[in-house]
């Protein structure tokens, strides 16, 4: 019954995020022109349930009934910052990242811009052994961490926890050294790395990184300000898909769940139901913002974060210049 009410939230709460307006685009850009255009969409990982909503725009024809062609390109270890590199160069049009990203990139003079944001809350979390008695982060001692330690996620963690006796390795995506590790946590996705422990025999539990005051946008579609500036109507068509998108997979994930699977087989049917499930309340925003939507006091917190952790230089970034939510539905 939790799960069936979870997903219902869900649906209630996208549903206002649904805009069927087509915007017809021809590679000139016109609306009025005859045509489809290719546009590339860049994963910042190998396609899992944080890109259902993207996946399912595609897989359902929400993409294709507004006259875009759009190639989805799976991502990897090094995509999150090979897809701002890949805009910057023009070389695609879309990418997803995290808001971290978008607001270091801009630090690094990168003028990409977040258009929306399907998860509202972070789903990082840093995944310990229930047998290890820890509660909480801040209990965290004793333990080899594997964590890619110069997000800011993590440059958090170091500057606010005691981090008693935890030696920082490098995190490889996976789950095997947990599983044969008693003394071993790692970084992890709620909605994935738990299940599959879980489902190969270990005790995992959940500690989330945003009870900590670190709570980044995730999985938000990015563009740069050129593509903006002379192809709004473009930004508008895909934009408006996605949302579309975002609104079906969390409604009903089970047709674009096949199509994940066919894409990274890695990914289990019963991981990405599970996946699916747990990152519903993810996508309900906690402050009033729209659905898909962003704020700017939330973009001015994490400026401030990202700023006190040292990771970018103080008034570097703008966060009005971060994002714009003008392409959503209002």
């Amino acid at each position: 019954m939790l799960r069936v009410l979870v997903l219902l939230s869900g649906v209630w709460y996208f549903s206002g995020c649904s805009d069927s307006t087509d915007v017809h685009l021809a590679p000139g850009g016109s609306s009025s022109d005859v045509g489809i255009r290719s546009v590339s969409l860049a994963l910042n990982w190998y396609p899992e349930v944080e890109h259902g909503g993207y996946i399912a725009a595609k897989t359902l024809g929400l993409f294709e009934s507004r006259k875009l062609d759009i190639e989805i390109i799976p991502g990897g270890p090094g995509a999150p910052q090979s897809v701002i590199a890949e805009l910057a160069a023009e070389r695609i049009q879309f990418a997803v990242s995290d808001a971290d990203n978008v607001i270091k990139a801009r630090a690094a003079g990168i003028p990409i811009v977040a258009v929306m944001a399907p998860l509202q809350n972070s789903p990082r979390c840093i995944m310990v052994h229930e047998s290890s008695g820890i509660s909480r982060l801040a209990d965290l001692a004793n333990v080899e961490l594997a964590i890619s330690d110069s997000r800011p996620f993590a440059l958090w963690m170091k500057m606010k926890l005691p981090l008693t006796n935890v030696l920082m390795v490098p995190f490889s995506g996976q789950v095997g050294e947990f599983l044969v590790k008693q003394d071993f946590a790692q970084q992890a996705f709620v909605f994935s790395e738990p299940f599959v422990a879980k489902e190969k025999g270990g005790d995992p539990k959940v500690l989330m990184v945003s009870d900590i005051g670190f709570n980044p946008y995730a999985s938000v579609l990015i563009t740069t300000e050129k593509v903006i500036a002379e192809q709004p109507e473009l930004v508008q068509a895909v934009v408006s898909a996605s949302v579309d998108g975002w609104s079906r997979y969390v409604a009903d994930p089970a047709v674009t769940n096949a199509a994940i699977h066919e894409l990274n087989n890695d990914m289990s049917p019963a991981a990405l139901k599970f996946g699916a499930t747990a990152m519903a309340p993810l996508c309900i925003s906690s402050d009033g913002a729209a659905a898909c939507g962003m704020t700017l006091e939330r973009w001015q917190l994490l400026v401030n974060q990202i700023e006190e952790i040292k990771d970018i230089e103080q008034d570097s970034v703008k966060p009005v210049e971060c994002f714009t939510t003008a392409f959503l539905p209002q």
